[in-house]
Formats: structure tokens, sequence, C-alpha cells
């Protein structure tokens, strides 16, 4: 089962990872990818370098970034293969884990659905 994990963070917070975070991280990284779950993972840029493009009764807007009615936003992702969603769930823990008490980081966990060969 496929899962896509989303990292949602205070994007006004001030916080940037430091030294030791990003080498906790990059250790769990590399366990990841050992074990075979890890399919891809990246930051994104700051809402401010974004778009949003929107579909309202047939009307498309745009508006750039940054949102500022959006105080929670995704920092980055990554791609997880796991057996079942608990073990993609633990590799999560894990992860959050690595950002000590410092921060506050939520990952909102969705299996993949499969759709897209449907269309195909």
């Amino acid at each position: 089962m496929r899962f896509l994990v989303l990292i949602k963070i205070d994007e006004n917070s001030g916080q940037v990872p430091d030294e030791r975070l990003m080498s906790e991280m990059g250790t769990l990284m590399q366990q990841m990818k050992q074990a075979g779950v890890l399919l891809d993972t990246d930051g994104l840029r700051p809402t401010s370098e974004g778009a949003r493009i929107r579909l309202d009764s047939g009307k498309i807007k745009a508006t750039d970034g940054p949102f500022t009615e959006s105080k929670e936003v995704i920092g980055g992702f990554f791609m997880l293969e796991a057996a079942s969603q608990e073990e993609a769930l633990e590799w999560v823990r894990r992860f959050l884990l690595t950002h000590g008490t410092e921060w506050t980081v939520e990952c909102e966990v969705r299996q993949l659905g499969g759709y897209s060969q449907e269309l195909m």
C-alpha cells in the first residue's frame, strides 16, 4: 500500500531546522530507504513563491502567495510503501519524534486510492 504523508507546519513560526534535526531526519530517511518504505520525500518552498488555482461555478481564479489566511501550511511530504497503515503510522511517529520538543508539526497520512490507473 502506498501512503502520502503531508507535513504540516506553521510557516510563520520562524523556525528553521537545525543541524541536529537535519542529521536525525537524514538518519531516519536512510533507515526508511534501507527498509524499502521510502519512495520519495522533499520540502516545499514557501507559500510566498506559490499560487493557488481554484475552479468555482465554472470560473477559474488564480491567487499568488503568500496565503495570509493560512496559518498552517504543507511544508513537505513523503511517499511511503508500507504493508499496512499501522506500519506507515509507525514511520511517521519516528519522523515526528526527530523534531524534539521545540517544534509543533502535524502529519496527515493518506493512502493512495489507485484512481490514476483507472484513468490510464
